[in-house]
Order: C-alpha cells, then sequence, then structure tokens
C-alpha cells in the first residue's frame, strides 16, 4: 500500500504542475528583439522625411511581416522607399512589398539588401479567454512624447511594451481578430499580440474609436489567418505547440518530481533493509538447525567410532590371549587405534555454537535485499545514444524539440568530436555560443541517469557580443585530450555562465539510452 501511494504522489507531481505562473520578462523581452520598425520614407533629392511608420515581426531572416496598411502608400506613390528598423543594431535596411493581402491587412516584406534578423516564435494554440497577453510595436505618440527627430526614426531602438488580457468571442467581421486591452497606438500596426511565453498569437492591427471617456479596445489578426497567409506564401515560420508555462513553474514540478523520487528511494531502501533483516532471521535459524544436527550427528558418529574401537581393542587382547597368529592381532590392534583417532577427528570436528552467525552470512544471496541505485526508468548510459524528448519537462519556445542521437564516451566527449566539461554537480556541460543567431545554448548530460538538458538563452545584442568575446578567447579541446584540458575548459565556460541571466528561456530535456 505504501508503495502504491508513493507511486501516485510521482504521478501527480508530474503530469499534474501546478497553475502557471506568470509571464517570465525575459520572454517578451527576447521576443522584442524580433520587432522592427517599418517606415516609409519620401525623398524628393532635396529632403527626405518619413511619411508614415508601423511595427513589423521577423519571421525570417529576410522577411518581415506587417499590416497591409502600413505599406499601402506605396501602392499609391511608386517614388516612396520602404525601410525597416531593427530593434537592436547599428543600422537599418531597405525592402519591398513581397505580398499584399488587404482583407486580412497582412503584408510580407522583403529586405533588398544583405541583412539578417532574428525571427520569431508564432503559437497555433488557441489563445483563452481573459489570457494575459502582451503588445510590442512603436508607438507614435511615444516617439513624440520622447521628442524623437527623423534620425532618431531610423535609427535602431527598444520597442515599446504593453500589458492586457484577451475578450473572447467579439472577432472582427471582415476577418478573424483577436480582442484585447494591451494598448496600442499609431505605430503598433503591424506589430504582434504575444502570449505570456512571447510566442506570437496575432498582428496588431487596429483599435475601438474613444474621445476619452469610453474605455479603449484593441484588434489583432488573428495567428489562423496569419499562418493561412504565410502557407500561401510559402513562408515556414517558426512553430510551438507546447503549453505556455512559465520556467518557475518547471522549476516547481522538478522540485516535486526530485521529491517524489527520493521518496521511492527512501521507501526502496527500507523495504530492502526490511527484506534483508528477514532473510537474516532465516538464514540464522537454518544455520542454526544446520549447525545442531551437524554437531548432533558428530557426536553420534564420535561415540560410535569409540565404541567399534574399543570393541576392537577387546578383540585384540582375545586374539593374543588365544595364541592366534600375529599379524591379525597387528591388524586388529591398528584398526582400533585408527577407530579411535577416528572418533577424536569426529568430536573436535563438530561446529561450534559461535559458528552460527558466520553461516548464517554465507547463506545469505549476494543480491538479496540490496537498495536500488536509481528511480525507476534510470540507469548508467554511455556509448551510442538515441534521445528523446521528455515533454512533460521541457519548456520547447524556439525549437522543435526532436529526438537527438550521439555517441557518448565515458571521458566526456561527443561523436568523437564535441569535448564537454565536468560540472560539479557531476554533470558534463558545452557551451554553444554561434555567430549565425543571438542565442547562447548550454548542454548539460548526467551518464548517471541518462538525461541530457539544453538550456537556451535568447539574449540581446550587446550581451551576445560580450558571449561572442568571451568564446573567441579560448580554444575548445579536442576529445580525449586529457583531465588538464578539461578542466580548463570549464573554467574557459564560466566567463560565459557568468554572463547569462539567472534562468533560460527554453529548455528541453531529453530521455537517453543505449541505441538497441
Amino acid at each position: 500500500m505504501t508503495r502504491f501511494f508513493l507511486a501516485l504522489s510521482f504521478v501527480f507531481a508530474v503530469l499534474c504542475p501546478s497553475a502557471p505562473a506568470h509571464a517570465d520578462q525575459s520572454d517578451i523581452n527576447a521576443a522584442a528583439r524580433s520587432v522592427v520598425r517599418v517606415v516609409v520614407i519620401a525623398d524628393d533629392g532635396d529632403t527626405v522625411e518619413v511619411v508614415g511608420h508601423g511595427s513589423g515581426i521577423v519571421v525570417a531572416p529576410d522577411i518581415i511581416l506587417t499590416n497591409a496598411h502600413v505599406v499601402e502608400p506605396l501602392a499609391q506613390d511608386a517614388d516612396l522607399k520602404l525601410g525597416v528598423i531593427p530593434s537592436q543594431g547599428e543600422t537599418g535596411y531597405f525592402a519591398r512589398v513581397l505580398r499584399y493581402a488587404p482583407r486580412t491587412d497582412l503584408a510580407l516584406l522583403k529586405l533588398t539588401e544583405k541583412g539578417r534578423l532574428v525571427p520569431m516564435t508564432f503559437t497555433p494554440v488557441a489563445v483563452s479567454d481573459g489570457a494575459e497577453v502582451f503588445a510590442v510595436g512603436y508607438p507614435a505618440n511615444v516617439d513624440i512624447a520622447q521628442g524623437l527627430d527623423f534620425g532618431d526614426l531610423i535609427s535602431p531602438i527598444t520597442p515599446v511594451k504593453t500589458r492586457g488580457n484577451v475578450s473572447g468571442g467579439r472577432s472582427a467581421k471582415k476577418f478573424e481578430t483577436i480582442l484585447h486591452t494591451a494598448a496600442i497606438g499609431g505605430g503598433n500596426s503591424g506589430g504582434p499580440l504575444l502570449d505570456a511565453c512571447g510566442r506570437v498569437i496575432g498582428v496588431n492591427s487596429f483599435g475601438t474609436l474613444s474621445d476619452g471617456s469610453d474605455s479603449e479596445f484593441f484588434f489583432a489578426v488573428s495567428v489562423r489567418e496569419v499562418l493561412k497567409f504565410l502557407r500561401e506564401a510559402d513562408i515556414k515560420p517558426r512553430l510551438s505547440s507546447s503549453a505556455c508555462r512559465s520556467l518557475e513553474d518547471y522549476d516547481d514540478s522538478e522540485a516535486a518530481r526530485a521529491a517524489a523520487i527520493e521518496r521511492q528511494r527512501d521507501a526502496a531502501r527500507r523495504t530492502a533493509e526490511g527484506e534483508r533483516m528477514r532473510a537474516m532471521i532465516r538464514a540464522e535459524r537454518r544455520a542454526q538447525l544446520e549447525v545442531m544436527n551437524e554437531r548432533e550427528n558428530g557426536m553420534a558418529l564420535a561415540a560410535l567410532l569409540l565404541l567399534l574401537g574399543f570393541a576392537g581393542v577387546g578383540g585384540t587382547a582375545w586374539l593374543i590371549a588365544s595364541g592366534a597368529k600375529r599379524e591379525y592381532a597387528i591388524g586388529a590392534g591398528a584398526a582400533s587405534a585408527f577407530l579411535v583417532i577416528g572418533s577424536l577427528l569426529a568430536w573436535f570436528s563438530r561446529p561450534e555454537i559461535s559458528d552460527i552467525e558466520a553461516r548464517a552470512e554465507a547463506l545469505l544471496s549476494d543480491n538479496a535485499g540490496a537498495p536500488a541505485e536509481g528511480p525507476p526508468g534510470e540507469t548508467l548510459v554511455a556509448g551510442d545514444l538515441i534521445c528523446t524528448l521528455d515533454a512533460e519537462r521541457s519548456r520547447v519556445t524556439v525549437s522543435n524539440g526532436g529526438d537527438l542521437a550521439f555517441a557518448w564516451s565515458e571521458q566526456g566527449c561527443v561523436s568523437e568530436r564535441t569535448q564537454y566539461a565536468r560540472t560539479d554537480q557531476g554533470e558534463w556541460a558545452r557551451v554553444l555560443v554561434p555567430n549565425e543567431e543571438d542565442t547562447v545554448s548550454v548542454n548539460r548530460y548526467d551518464p548517471e541517469t541518462g538525461v541530457f538538458r539544453t538550456e537556451r538563452y535568447l539574449l540581446p545584442l550587446s550581451t551576445m557580443e560580450k558571449a561572442r568575446e568571451a568564446r573567441g578567447k579560448y580554444s575548445a579541446p579536442k576529445c580525449e585530450a586529457g583531465e588538464d584540458k578539461v578542466l580548463e575548459l570549464g573554467s574557459n565556460q564560466q566567463t560565459i555562465l557568468d554572463l547569462l541571466p539567472a534562468r533560460p528561456n527554453e529548455r528541453l530535456v531529453y530521455r537517453c539510452s543505449i541505441k538497441p
């Protein structure tokens, strides 16, 4: 019964996590990296001015999604130019209209010069009524209040973020929209409406009219309309269908899981110890019976041999007295002596009472009652591995979460080419700082449990540049380079880890097993 309740508590802790916590601001900040200002520029040769602007969402390194009405002036004046200003960096880019759909108020832009922007993640999961949402973009009233000039409007600058809630069941008639209260203004058009995990659930388009006495509400083109529009343009955005849960919620679930596993281990140890005690009692009883039987048998044998020896002595005396041949008498005497000696050996070779305990230990099976070394399903794993995503323990925001396959050596080498460093927690870790994306990944593997973790940090450009600078100061050792090189790698990686925020934006947990 105890095992049943322990198993039930473990299943409940893992499969029935607590209610999702509030959004982590780092997720919204990470998403803001992919929000751009879209500017329509007039240049008559003498003066250059911004005649209109909106916001946009990066869906590919050179593709931007925005509202159709943001770029509508270009259809009326072919001399106007279109610019895309990212939220970070040092410059903007010229672009052209790739696709235009005024019915759903959507448009796609493509950079006309070389640039590399950070794509955003979309989610097809329907947003629930009352859900917390965030609008990100470039409202003109903020620009005016700040006193921004033309140079500021065409320079990278952080977008504005506002928070609100969804009011379900009130879509616009012309196309599917999401009604919400996250404040937007002129200039927010084309910017994203995000869920609490920083994923796009809509494209902000318009708001209600108010004379200042009424509450204002806002509409975003629904993600269903957006994904259909992107499919028609043969654009495949990043998608995440996972439930939106905060990392704090996942950490709480992990703590509950670890506690449940520890309770299982304690119960297994107690059960094993109880079984060992019962086995010891049975072994002692058996050993006691065996020792007593052997002692009694030894006494009986000694007595029998002694009686036969005495009889032999008597027979020897009779042979001598009757004048029998000397050889017969000598033989009878020798036999009598052997019988007496055998009697003494039988007596003194009996087991002692003190031998019972040692014999009981010997009777115990080597594996009887051995405590479990780990929770169910966790084994020492090395060699050619296949690793499957544990969806319940993973927070997927920007990855596809597919299975992994790699070879692991006991020296911390992956597939004979990537050396990992040993951590104080007994895991092996490798920090990856790519040049092609603004994300730092920290991979960890624990060969004792077969758990592989990837944590991704979606960083602002300033932090990413520091991480790349730190990574450029050392060279990772080759596999089998020796313990000293592995320790040096761990020290070098720590300089990058010190730059990272307390929590990642994404955590993928895999269960690894040896390939069949």
